[in-house]
């Protein structure tokens, strides 16, 4: 414990000196920006000082007793005291010439790249940023640590990006990302300084799979925040990921797709995909995994859907993907045996088949609609998720056309719909319950078909279901049914079906605002003789009268068609008696 202790300390003190060493350069960083004059000169030693401020971070403590080294630091130290009262004079505006100020800065200039120089020299030569047993690391700041101390830290890393050798790039990458992974001020701070982006791009061509890897790591972190997703294309971060996609490895293909979905949900991106031929790299990902079943590969398939998905927002693209044979190729991944495949293919398609006629149609006579209704079958293997998407894309793809209306019908969609009300996962049943909501929206010949085939005793269900939607959904469908005739009489052919309805209208629950549906019911009811005697005699007529006598409209006018009616029935006994 005393010698872990020990080594902990001479960590801290190692630390403080680095700190000190990079003091005197940072003071000259700060006050430069301050300068008018000769901006573009200035910014050229700016560049250079933040290059000698990374290597310094790097060195190991014990390094400033290195004799070449000391005698580095004494020039620099000269050249910085120089350079600030050329600084001073700039501000004061106090140099005696232009031409031989902008002599002076440039031999300044000279003198800081060939610390730079000299520096990495000395550093690769005497494999400080090796994986030895002489590696430093600044120790990485607490949860509380202020913006300078996380600074510090990634400008050391931002070092051992630059001159560490392979391993000690990647284990640099790796301590990046688990930081911007764990604070957001760590992606904030990075974004601030000067080459970061630069050599993140530059690793994303790197012949070393690991220092790929993990440079794409940091890059789909950093596109996730919209404001740098946009800085991140206009360093050209699209073409290198398109690379990747071509010739990567799996694992980089498939950091590369999250990046390209993340850059497009932009669509003003779309074009830079496209531009660099990524449109035919992401079909031909979906045309091979069409014959992979393996996990990683549909994943990446999966991905490779969502990116085109983004992209097809397009005109031009989306009529682009169609001559490719995007559509053929999307109907084969919903066959396929992978779920990410599957589900990326039922979402494409639903986009492909949005707002667009002439494109639901390619869709249709590829056989679209028996394909996504097969996955609806109770009997294939299709996941819940899969299922509840292809429900979504069958409403898109149907909406508006009786024609195909009449194939979902003909292929079994309103079996499939029922058996999941009656049988399937909340969520499913959830979404099982919009796909019966929008069929009792078509038209009077699918509402009769649903109460031929039995939803009405399933949707009342739902009625007094936890979840508010479901319970509205419930009854605005039924409101649709009930307004068929023979759909009535069905409806009130079971007594506790009436029950409930004038049960759940209680006046002691405050105005529920289902109730104003759940009344529109009842009143659809008092059209059918059988419906009024059934209300009539029910236990929970009282809440109804309630209603009325508190002046609620929709009550109201139950009540004096119930009464008009109950008249009508004694004068009809009189007059036969």
């Amino acid at each position: 414990m005393v010698e872990q202790n020990s080594d902990l300390a001479g960590t801290t003190t190692g630390n403080s000196k680095l700190r000190q060493a990079t003091d005197q350069i940072s003071s000259l960083i700060f006050l430069s920006h301050s300068i008018k004059p000769f901006q573009s000169k200035w910014k050229m030693i700016r560049t250079k000082l933040d290059e000698i401020l990374s290597i310094l971070a790097s060195l190991p403590p014990e390094s400033h007793e290195n004799t070449a080294l000391s005698s580095i630091f004494h020039s620099i130290e000269q050249t910085t005291d120089c350079c600030n009262n050329l600084a001073q004079k700039c501000i004061e505006h106090s140099y005696s010439g232009k031409l031989l100020m902008q002599s002076d800065l440039d031999i300044i200039l000279v003198k800081f790249d060939s610390y730079v120089k000299c520096l990495s020299e000395f550093v690769n030569a005497d494999g400080m940023l090796s994986t030895g047993n002489h590696a430093i690391v600044v120790s990485r700041p607490g949860a509380a640590a202020s913006r300078d101390d996380i600074k510090f830290y990634v400008k050391d890393l931002l070092c051992r990006f630059k001159i560490g050798r392979v391993e000690m790039k990647i284990q640099a990458l790796i301590s990046f990302n688990e930081v911007i992974q764990e604070d957001e001020r760590y992606v904030r701070i990075a974004m601030e300084i000067e080459g970061i982006v630069h050599v993140l791009m530059k690793f994303l061509s790197s012949k070393e799979i690991r220092v790929q890897e993990e440079a794409l790591k940091s890059v789909v972190m950093i596109c996730g925040f919209d404001s740098y997703k946009s800085v991140l294309v206009g360093f050209g971060v699209v073409g290198p990921l398109i690379k990747v996609l071509e010739s990567g490895s799996d694992l980089g293909k498939e950091l590369s797709t999250r990046c390209l979905m993340k850059c497009t949900a932009n669509s003003d991106n779309a074009w830079a995909v496209s531009a660099h031929g990524g449109v035919s790299t992401l079909l031909k990902i979906c045309e091979i995994g069409c014959d992979d079943a393996s996990a990683g590969g549909g994943e990446l398939v999966g991905l490779a859907c969502g990116v085109l998905r983004n992209l097809i927002g397009v005109d031009e693209i989306r009529r682009f993907v169609v001559e490719e044979g995007g559509i053929p190729l999307s109907i084969n991944l919903v066959r396929s045996k992978n779920e990410a495949s599957q589900i990326g293919a039922i979402e494409f398609i639903q986009v492909m088949a949005s707002g667009n006629e002439f494109v639901r149609g390619l869709i249709v006579n590829e056989g679209g609609i028996r394909v996504l209704v097969r996955v609806l079958d109770p009997k294939s293997s299709y996941s819940s998720k899969a299922r509840e998407k292809s429900m979504r894309a069958l409403l898109m793809l149907c909406s508006d056309s009786v024609g195909y209306m009449n194939s979902l019908k003909s292929y079994g969609f309103m079996d499939h719909i029922l058996y999941f009300l009656h049988n399937g996962e909340v969520s499913i049943q959830e979404s099982a319950l919009r796909a019966a909501s929008w069929l009792s929206a078509t038209s009077d010949e699918f509402k009769k078909a649903m109460g031929d085939a039995g939803f009405i005793p399933e949707l009342v269900k739902f009625l007094d279901a936890k979840s508010f939607e479901g319970r509205e959904i419930a009854a605005e469908t039924i409101l649709r049914l009930v307004e068929v005739p023979r759909n009535q009489k069905r409806f009130v052919q079971t007594d506790q079906n009436v029950n409930l309805l004038l049960q759940l209208i209680d006046p002691e629950e405050g105005n529920s605002s289902n109730r104003k549906v759940l009344l529109s019911i009842i009143m659809s009811l008092t059209i059918c003789h059988e419906g009024r005697k059934k209300i009539l005699s029910s236990g929970y007529l009282k809440n109804l009268e309630k209603l009325a006598e508190d002046q609620v409209l929709d009550a109201k006018k139950i009540i004096r068609n119930l009464s008009s009616s109950r008249i009508r029935s004694i004068i009809r006994g009189i007059w036969h008696s």
